[in-house]
């Protein structure tokens, strides 16, 4: 009821935020109607639980929907402690490829406009860029293998967050494109490690009959990230930094830190001496 009625009273809010004239107290903040999802998502996650609880009530429990709010509400520790790397891992993911061309457009290549020749110039960069990128992550999961037999996973998967944060917050302080590459490979490895090493963590930390159920609802933090990230990236640019791309690249170099610090306090259980 609590996830409900909060949902519902931030929809409230902003619908309320978004009449004309506008409410004085908000100054001159615009409220996105983008926020709507961000409530609905609040919400829903309310209403999941109430059905949840008559289906209970009613003895109606031997079903799938059942089968997966219980397992989520009963994941183990490790599992819950990654789903906090996880989320803020993805959300800066999604804050790149969701700004990363209008940002090296607008920042580096002094277009803004799409219609421009140097937005299409900063487009095309940025995808070769995101070859860079993968070859990288590529190269580097092989080397995860070597690097995992010397020391535990979640400090290398720690360093390796970090290293993609400050490759995020490198690109504000480059300002030659053809320089871009750098930050590139610390993200590269950063990606590379997200994809790969929460999962391997997580497969010695769930019990073996429930694997597949767990790993289907540890991919709900990759999405819920995604919903987050195209519901309050814009707003947070538009409010915080005056509309510019290029300070997504920040959020995610903010939010890989977040993820890095985040992974140190996971429990890996297969650590010689750390709890299952």
């Amino acid at each position: 009821m609590i996830w409900l009625f909060v949902g519902l009273a931030f929809a409230a809010f902003l619908f309320f935020a978004r009449q004309d004239p506008r409410p004085s107290f908000l100054g001159e903040i615009e409220i996105a109607q983008e926020l709507y999802v961000l409530a609905g998502l609040i919400a829903a996650f309310g209403v999941i639980q109430l059905v949840a609880g008559m289906l209970r009530s009613g003895g109606r429990d031997e079903n799938g929907f059942m089968e997966v709010v219980n397992d989520l509400f009963a994941m183990p520790k490790t599992m819950r402690q990654l789903a906090v790397v996880q989320f803020f891992s993805w959300f800066a993911m999604f804050a790149m490829w969701i700004y990363g061309t209008p940002a090296v457009a607008e920042f580096h290549y002094s277009a803004p406009d799409p219609a421009t020749r140097g937005y299409q110039d900063a487009a095309d960069w940025w995808s070769l860029l995101g070859s860079v990128r993968n070859g990288i992550a590529a190269a580097a999961a092989l080397g995860f293998i070597w690097i995992a037999s010397k020391i535990d996973r979640k400090r290398l998967h720690s360093a390796n967050l970090a290293i993609g944060a400050v490759g995020f917050a490198a690109m504000l302080m480059i300002t030659d494109p053809g320089l871009l590459w750098l930050p590139m490979v610390g993200v590269g490895i950063a990606w590379a490690s997200i994809v790969s090493l929460p999962y391997a963590i997580l497969a010695g930390s769930v019990p073996a009959n429930k694997m597949g159920i767990y790993m289907g609802i540890f991919n709900i933090f990759i999405v819920v990230p995604q919903l987050i990230a195209a519901t309050l990236l814009g707003f947070m640019l538009t409010v915080i930094f005056d509309g510019a791309p290029i300070y997504a690249m920040v959020i995610a170099a903010v939010s890989f830190a977040l993820a890095a610090i985040a992974t140190l306090f996971v429990q890996d259980s297969d650590v010689p001496g750390a709890e299952a």
